[in-house]
């Protein structure tokens, strides 16, 4: 089967290459690389640079290529930045979505698999946030990313383009033979950070915040492993190719780790005295995002294999460690 991954040099996008390489499909990659690296994608995929909000090249490749289903991975996903410049993120993220959308309709591609975000529910209240909790997104990046999900909702009724939209919660770690891994200029992500500092590239990491209403005070936040998040999108495409409905799923651990808890464990993994000091608040942040994640359990048999947080540090730090500069290009 011919698939087009989308953002597929980025951190999560270029892990989907590699495991859909691994599993014989044929692969083809489209990434502007603003935020991607050419180093992290799977020799085996056939690379395009270029932008999703230029039609002529998204014709391009799946004329070329005969692409039958699409992962779709390239978005704007920083909340801070997405609160100070919320038009970049309806632009890049939007406005990319819709011209995607016009060319899978144009060319008959009738499967997408979404990278959504537990962003879009916003300060939920629920303890464990399932797929039918309100959508009250708390930044444009949210927001953008509620707009994509109902964007496609309308093209599946009105051209059939079948989707599944998987709502991720926090993404961590790397692939367990250690070849690619997390690398952003500048990073944002917790985890990552927080290895830097291990590493002796900060002198110290910033807890945003530490008056939420959750035990220690620090934002409890639902970390899943590449890998298994990865394999919940394989699932999902074999899922559509048995002619099933769209469908829309959950991918978290249903366990919540507290941004203190994260710090512990990973001064327990790197063995290294890992200096944090209290920030203020970051705008968008809720207190608290934990996913119930059994909907995509039942309907599609996912399984994660990681099963702890020290487990899913454990591969980051491997990487972080063999390639303390990131990608070298």
């Amino acid at each position: 089967m011919n698939v087009l991954v989308i953002g597929g040099a980025g951190y999560i996008g270029s892990h989907a290459v590699n495991k859909l390489v691994k599993k014989g499909y044929a692969v083809s990659v489209l990434d502007n690389l603003i935020t991607g690296h050419r180093e992290a994608v799977d020799a085996s995929a056939k690379f395009y640079l270029g932008d999703i909000r230029d039609k002529k090249i998204l014709n391009q490749i799946i004329q070329e290529d005969s692409i039958e289903a699409i992962f779709h991975f390239a978005a704007s996903s920083l909340v801070g930045e997405s609160v100070e410049q919320p038009l970049k993120y309806f632009n890049n993220n939007v406005v990319g979505m819709e011209v995607l959308l016009e060319a899978m309709q144009e060319n008959d591609v009738k499967k997408i698999i979404f990278s959504s975000t537990a962003a879009v529910y916003g300060e939920a209240e629920a303890s464990l946030i399932t797929e039918a909790e309100p959508k009250q997104p708390t930044s444009p990046y949210g927001e953008s990313k509620l707009m994509m999900e109902n964007m496609i909702k309308w093209c599946d009724l009105a051209y059939g383009i079948k989707f599944v939209s998987l709502r991720y919660f926090n993404v961590a770690g790397a692939l367990r033979t250690g070849e690619i891994g997390e690398d952003h200029d500048p990073e944002t992500h917790l985890i990552p950070i927080v290895l830097q500092a291990a590493l002796g590239q900060r002198e110290e990491i910033t807890i945003f915040g530490d008056d939420y209403n959750t035990p220690d005070g620090t934002c409890i936040r639902d970390y899943v492993h590449v890998e298994d998040l990865i394999e919940a999108h394989i699932l999902s495409l074999e899922y559509l190719n048995q002619h099933n409905d769209s469908q829309i799923f959950n991918l978290g651990s249903s366990t919540g780790y507290s941004v203190k808890e994260i710090v512990d464990a990973s001064r327990k993994v790197t063995g290294k005295d890992i200096p944090a000091i209290m920030g203020e608040r970051r705008a968008g942040d809720p207190a608290k995002l934990v996913a119930a994640s059994e909907k995509a359990r039942e309907i599609l048999g996912w399984q994660p294999a990681y099963e702890t947080i020290e487990d899913i540090i454990q591969t980051a730090w491997n990487w972080h460690k063999a390639n303390p500069a990131g990608y070298v290009e």
